[in-house]
């Protein structure tokens, strides 16, 4: 795939696999088109050139309806939860269902709390997206998201803005629900947590190339210089970096 803005080209030959029923993480410094290759993926942006396959379908070239036909396969979480401030979180949920959905109400309700228990919200149904903290906020935007069982999950930097501890629960929330209903997740992140936490394929862009692919198991004996300067950018890790280099060589 290729994707230029003019004269600038952001995305380079990139080709990729994302693997079904895992949690896929695409890494990369700030500004080198982790965010316009999710873009292209999801059709908010087009390719100048090159595919996006589902299953075999290229989704670059269908038509509108069976783009709209594609996209109810496509759950999508937004850096900012993108929550709705004068719905409920009850009827944030719901709205996906309200506007794709043939379900009666009660149904869509049922689907709808169904979801926040999954994330462990359903005593927050009636409360406002204001009255809720942001990882609360977050866990509403991954109820919403699957709450038409989307067989593809996009989620752009899920954990920006959010503690360590709250993080984690987002980073077990996706990864959970990937095994659970055999979704195939994407993630864009910075957060070195989730990469080593939760990554089970791992694509590392730089300037617009794919510079490596992996598992988070491979990430710290990589001898890609590129990679690992981006990895391993802070003391903690570039320590870890080096135990672990020196348990192999005893």
């Amino acid at each position: 795939m290729y994707k230029s803005f003019e004269d600038k080209e952001v995305l380079k030959d990139i080709s990729t696999v994302f693997e079904d029923g895992k949690t896929n993480l695409i890494i990369g410094q700030s500004g080198s088109g982790k965010t316009v290759l999710m873009k292209n993926l999801v059709g908010l942006l087009e390719p100048t050139s090159g595919q996006v396959l589902y299953d075999g379908r290229d989704f670059v070239r269908m038509t509108k309806r069976e783009k709209i036909h594609m996209r109810r396969e496509m759950g999508m979480i937004f850096q900012s939860a993108a929550l709705f401030d004068s719905l409920t979180v009850l009827e944030n949920v719901m709205f996906p269902l309200d506007m794709f959905s043939s379900m009666t109400l009660r149904e869509r309700q049922r689907r709808a709390m169904d979801c926040l228990a999954r994330v462990n919200l359903v005593d927050a149904e009636q409360k406002f997206p204001g009255e809720i903290s942001g990882g609360m906020q977050k866990r509403v935007a991954i109820a919403r998201a699957i709450a038409l069982n989307p067989k593809y999950l996009f989620c752009d930097e899920p954990n920006s803005g959010l503690d360590p501890k709250t993080s984690l629960v987002i980073d077990e929330l996706l990864h959970g629900i990937t095994h659970e209903f055999n979704t195939t997740t994407i993630i864009n992140t910075h957060d070195m947590n989730s990469v080593m936490g939760i990554g089970e394929n791992i694509v590392f862009i730089y300037e617009g190339q794919k510079e490596w692919q992996g598992v988070s198991a491979d990430i710290m004996g990589s001898t890609n210089s590129r990679l690992t300067d981006f990895i391993f950018a802070s003391d903690l890790l570039k320590e870890m970096r080096s135990a672990v280099r020196g348990v192999k060589e005893k």
